[in-house]
């Protein structure tokens, strides 16, 4: 293929939602300033459990400018059955329904919401409301549950972890050299900068237009259609922009409900934000207690591994995630046993959180290896290399690719890791303790069905729109540089729609999975688009074209061509001008990708990486700062380096965060997170973060879809927190097997 200057697939384009952000002209869903806006605040139980046995709400409907105090005593009545309820992503059990009843399920439940003329009104009445409660004892300390605990019924989407494959007990005793340990880590929550709120605005007649924080504009627009019994064109979602997700806006979060509710209810337009605190009253990454062991034989190869794990879940929902089923994937071995337990707990049901599972799975087992290695006398480089999967044995497929090899080993060059001593403590930078360790994972390669529509008008200009989203991965520009790639056009004559459910069906954002869905239908759209341009070429009588095929043209530098010769060339505008309509467009069809979806897989499909970490230990006052990071990863074809960098530079200060700082803290006594600010819950600052390289390794799949991408969203993050763990006890000798590593745990 000749390269054009339309090439833009693979080049470091800067974003084109950039300038928009910068200049502040791009909207939130808390920024919409509709007419008339009410503004409702959330009133939240300081219960965990128990129930409610009177609402005062005489005084605060007396102050003036309070429209009403909404509460499970005035709610009108809603859809009745459980699915009414469930969201695209929603565990098995009964979902919570806001303002339900008079029963308290967790902390910080919403127990009311204030609507008034403005938002310090409605805050001050919210804070002068009287509730009274009868309290019962809850329970929210997992490790005093764990006899609870119990399998998760497959359900459609409960995860069970694959079958155990060998014989563990036999490859345990086989082994001449094991490790044997638990690891936990407690709750950690997303905390995206943007706190979710819905701005609703009432149009009469039950028609909305609903701005919602959520990381999928159709699964909130389903779920309020469910409950509320409101048609398509009724509730419309718009998601434009996004300032954080990392998995908390997958399903809708109560605010949604309680804005609709109110703008129905009032019939007017209601907005309604959370606060920083309320954040913390929903979804979060369980807090995960598990057991890892391994063994050896004399040459270093594995013989047995175990890998257990208990995870919270809520009363009323079974939430499950993939934490030990990786283990039988990343390493080979013959002889795998995992297990995978429930507890219930008197908290909000957990939720998907960058990396689900794995984050949590990855660091038992990343730290374990290092561990094993230790104990196999073996470098943690070295015992990996030995360890190589090259056929998954869990799913019992080839890889489509695997480059993991080329990360451990462009990953450790770039790292200096030869010149690692094995000893702990034998590395120093002057008074300073010196420590190298590793860790690495892997993510799956998914890809759904999607929709997307490709239009391009007279002036030449391509519009191509999905309903997708872009919580700041970058898909508003990956997009645009597919599409103009497709249709041979400068990025500048390409927009890219997404965020509003009157645009082509599309699946959440989330897994990792978006390039792939929404890239490879962006292709589809355009190649539709190019035989329909092909077409009018042809009805002009256009010589060159007359029975040419679509294989036999391309697009390129803004004209429609013929390969063989391609001073034989029509501009593209031209073909719409000529066709007397305002515009071109075509729609991929999703019938194929539904079938894909049904067919047992032929390969497995993964993205890789290895990490590779240095910390410097202060020997007396056991502070750890992570003075170097170098993540080589393997996922497929990189569309844009400079967006796929930062996601995988975010990915890094996410480990390291999880591995040093980010932890829920529970006070058992009121069963609520305590630390429901960003003052407490830690999270890195530029201080904290030094030299971090990412490499691309390259890995060319055919296999996995035409565009031949993986998605990077996740894989970046794994084993970044056992890496600095590992590096840790390189340094000091000590072994943390609890996370986050503060302090008080070293000295």
């Amino acid at each position: 293929m000749s390269h054009h200057t339309t090439d833009y697939i693979g080049k470091p384009t800067n974003r084109v939602d950039g300038p928009a952000k910068v200049a502040g002209t791009a909207k939130y869903a808390a920024e919409f300033n509709v007419p008339n806006l009410l503004y409702g605040y959330v009133v939240s139980s300081p219960i965990a459990k128990g129930k409610i046995t009177k609402i005062d709400a005489a005084p605060v409907l007396a102050l003036p400018g309070v429209h009403q105090v909404f509460s499970h005593e005035n709610v009108p009545s809603l859809a009745w059955l459980d699915r009414s309820y469930k969201d695209d992503v929603a565990p098995g059990g009964s979902p919570f329904r806001p303002l339900h009843d008079a029963e308290i399920k967790f902390s910080l439940q919403p127990v009311a919401l204030v609507v008034a003329d403005t938002f310090e009104l409605a805050r001050y009445a919210a804070s002068i409301l009287h509730i009274e409660y009868e309290e019962v004892a809850h329970e929210t300390e997992l490790a005093k549950h764990l006899d609870e605990a119990y399998e998760p019924g497959r359900g459609k989407t409960g995860y069970k972890p694959p079958k155990s494959r060998g014989n563990f007990g036999k490859g345990w005793k086989e082994g001449v050299a094991h490790m044997e340990a638990q690891y936990s880590h407690h709750a950690q929550h997303h905390n995206p900068m943007e706190m979710f709120a819905s701005t609703v605005e009432w149009l009469g007649d039950k028609n909305l237009n609903i701005y919602d924080k959520t990381q999928g504009a159709f699964n909130s627009q389903q779920y309020v259609m469910k409950i509320f019994g409101l048609s398509k064109d009724q509730a419309r979602v718009i998601s434009k922009y996004t300032g954080g997700g990392f998995g908390s806006g997958l399903r809708p979060q109560y605010q949604l409900f309680l804005a609709v509710l109110a703008s129905l209810e009032l019939q007017r337009s209601v907005r309604v934000s959370l606060t920083r605190e309320q954040m913390f009253s929903f979804g979060h990454r369980p807090e995960t207690l598990q057991h890892v062991a391994l063994a050896t034989a004399a040459d270093g190869s594995l013989t047995g591994i175990n890998h257990v794990a208990v995870a919270e879940t809520s009363q009323f929902e079974d939430f499950t995630e993939n934490v030990v089923g990786w283990s039988g994937t990343l390493y080979d071995c013959q002889n795998v046993e995992l297990g995978y337990r429930l507890s219930k707990l008197d908290v909000f049901s957990p939720l998907d959180m960058r990396a689900p599972g794995a984050a949590s799975g990855s660091i038992a087992l990343e730290i374990a290896m290092d561990e094993m290695a230790y104990a196999a006398g073996l470098d943690p480089l070295e015992f990996r290399i030995r360890n190589y999967s090259d056929f998954d044995q869990a799913q019992n497929l080839p890889y489509s690719s695997k480059a993991l090899r080329k990360c451990y080993a462009e990953g450790a060059a770039k790292f200096g890791w030869e010149k690692r001593t094995a000893e702990p403590g034998s590395m120093k930078d002057g008074n300073l303790l010196v420590g190298w360790g590793m860790g690495g994972g892997i993510w799956d390669a998914s890809k759904m069905p999607a929709t997307v529509k490709a239009s391009l008008d007279a002036d030449g200009h391509l519009t191509v729109s999905s309903g997708t989203n872009d919580i700041g991965t970058g898909t508003y520009t990956i997009m645009t540089q597919i599409a103009a790639q497709s249709m041979g056009l400068p990025l500048e004559a390409v927009t890219f729609v997404l965020g509003d459910t009157t645009l082509p069906q599309s699946p959440l954002q989330g897994g990792s999975w978006t390039a792939a869905s929404v890239g490879n239908s962006v292709v589809e759209a355009c190649s539709k688009l190019g035989e329909a341009l092909l077409k009018q070429a042809q009805q002009m009588d256009h010589p060159a074209f007359k029975d040419a095929k679509i294989e036999d043209v391309e697009f390129a530098n803004g004209q429609l061509r013929l390969r063989a010769d391609d001073t034989q060339a029509v501009v593209l505008r031209d073909l719409v001008q000529a066709s007397g309509e305002p515009k071109i467009e075509a729609e991929n069809s999703t019938v194929l990708a539904k079938l894909e979806m049904l067919k047992p897989p032929k390969y497995s499909m993964h993205a890789h990486n290895a990490v590779f970490v240095e910390v410097k230990v202060d020997p007396e006052l056991m502070t750890v700062h992570v003075t170097r990071v170098v993540n080589a990863v393997a996922a497929g074809r990189i569309l844009n380096p400079k967006t796929a960098r930062s996601q995988v530079l975010g990915s890094v200060v996410w480990g390291i965060s999880s591995a040093l700082m980010e932890e829920s803290v529970m006070d058992h006594r009121f069963g609520r997170y305590m630390n429901h600010n960003y003052a407490e819950y830690h999270v890195p600052v530029n201080a904290d973060i030094h030299d971090i390289d990412v490499v691309f390794v390259s890995e060319e799949d055919d296999k996995v879809n035409p565009l031949g991408v993986k998605g990077l969203g996740e894989v970046g993050l794994l084993g970044v927190a056992a890496a600095v763990a590992n590096a840790i006890y390189h340094a000091t000798g000590k072994r943390v097997r609890d996370l986050p590593v503060t302090i008080d745990k070293l000295l």
